[in-house]
């Protein structure tokens, strides 16, 4: 099952909504920048790497058996990956499933663009593809995303996956919690708590993405 957009009328959802204010950053002079220029010309300056390659595969690998253990096997299992780095995400743990419990686990990923609440404040919002690998209805959903916030993206997710059908339930894994929910949202399964400030940035780099696997505290800076 392949779509390439969310719903039509997300528009009306977000009417009347407020405008939320920005977070002051901290300084980051003399920090080794750490990541290329992103998004609006900022620079991730890293602070503190919080997880190594090692971490990030123990921490898999947990997450794994603990899905085993709530869901009494995988039989019923769809994990699916939230763009960009929950995808990969996914994929390691789908084949951690599969190993445990010596069955192919099915993987998908999930584009929440077209859901996002500030969806009407991008000029150009960019889509890209969401393919779920077939029936969800009955199923227990994993959602993967590499690091929960505010709760926003995993509401979208959440959102986007009811439109497909009616799962058994929905759970999410994360590999990174960093706190400072804005919405009533807990993961179920965690690979680190992380505390932070709400000025900072907490950057996880994977190896199919960023050419290597770690987690980062930092800031953003022009």
């Amino acid at each position: 099952m392949v779509i390439f957009w969310g719903r039509p009328l997300i528009q009306s959802r977000e009417a009347g909504k407020g405008k939320y204010g920005t977070r002051s950053e901290p300084s980051c002079a003399g920090r080794r920048e750490a990541f290329s220029r992103g998004r609006c010309g900022l620079v991730f300056k890293e602070r503190v790497k919080v997880m190594e390659e090692a971490d990030i595969r123990r921490a898999v690998q947990r997450i794994s058996h603990e899905i085993v253990e709530r869901n009494k096997g995988a039989a019923d299992v769809v994990v699916v990956g939230i763009r960009t780095r929950g995808v990969p995400l996914s994929l390691r743990i789908a084949k951690a499933l599969s190993a445990i419990e010596g069955m192919e686990v099915p993987v998908g990923r999930l584009d929440i663009t077209m859901y996002r609440d500030d969806l009407h404040t991008m000029s150009q919002p960019v889509v890209k593809e969401t393919h779920l690998p077939g029936d969800i209805e009955g199923r227990n959903v994993i959602i993967v995303d590499d690091v929960l916030f505010t709760g926003r993206s995993v509401r979208s997710a959440m959102d986007a996956i009811i439109d497909f059908g009616r799962p058994a339930s929905i759970q999410l894994a994360v590999l990174v919690d960093r706190g400072h929910r804005e919405l009533p949202i807990r993961a179920d399964y965690v690979g680190k708590n992380v505390p932070t400030s709400p000025g900072e940035k907490v950057k996880v780099a994977l190896e199919e993405v960023d050419g290597e696997d770690g987690v980062y505290i930092g800031c953003e800076e022009e």
